[in-house]
């Protein structure tokens, strides 16, 4: 897809929103992408993750499970998932840290893809990639609808994305938004209770 007509439905859905938000990552920003205004369309779910699919075109007779967090990566996950045929399972957060739960897990020596709804900094992806290894399975790659690093992530394995920019994000501190009052929104699911 053209990154215009990637903008043209991201706007149209209104899942490309301006203002002061807070991230999951805790930065500020004056741009936030609430994908799941765009996902709720099953002609862009089902687009959005055939892109993603043909990042990994030479990977999907090998790849044997997908991991996403909750929740945002969680419809990503399952169209990735259904798309290849193979199971598709989301780690949760509890006690500050991602974990399989309701019975999910991977096995040793199965190839995952790890996918992301929108990926900022990479800190909740690098948790799964921990996550999936300690298991003794093999992360085969990272994919998200949109990377907001500009593919300038803290992750060490290659991201493949629908959508990247650099979006500009400040520390709290050092927020101008901030410095002028402006009401703040935390858009995010992190502090989503069980």
């Amino acid at each position: 897809m053209e990154t215009e007509e990637i903008l043209r439905i991201f706007e149209q859905t209104g899942a490309l929103q301006k203002g002061h938000f807070e991230l999951t990552s805790g930065l500020h920003s004056t741009t936030y992408f609430q994908c799941a205004l765009v996902l709720q369309h099953p002609q862009y779910l089902e687009q959005f993750c055939r892109e993603i699919i043909d990042c990994f075109y030479d990977d999907q007779e090998t790849l044997d499970v997908v991991v996403a967090p909750a929740v945002g990566g969680i419809v990503v996950g399952q169209e990735v998932g259904r798309q290849l045929g193979i199971k598709s399972i989301f780690a949760e957060r509890k006690d500050g840290s991602m974990m399989f739960r309701r019975g999910f897990t991977v096995e040793a020596q199965q190839n995952v893809l790890i996918v992301e709804d929108v990926i900022t900094t990479g800190g909740t992806v690098q948790e799964l990639v921990e996550l999936v290894e300690a298991k003794g399975a093999f992360v085969v790659g990272i994919a998200c609808v949109v990377d907001r690093s500009g593919g300038k992530s803290e992750i060490d394995i290659p991201i493949c994305s629908v959508y990247s920019t650099k979006m500009i994000t400040y520390e709290p501190e050092n927020c101008p938004l901030c410095m002028e009052k402006k009401p703040l929104i935390k858009p995010g699911s992190r502090d989503l209770k069980a």
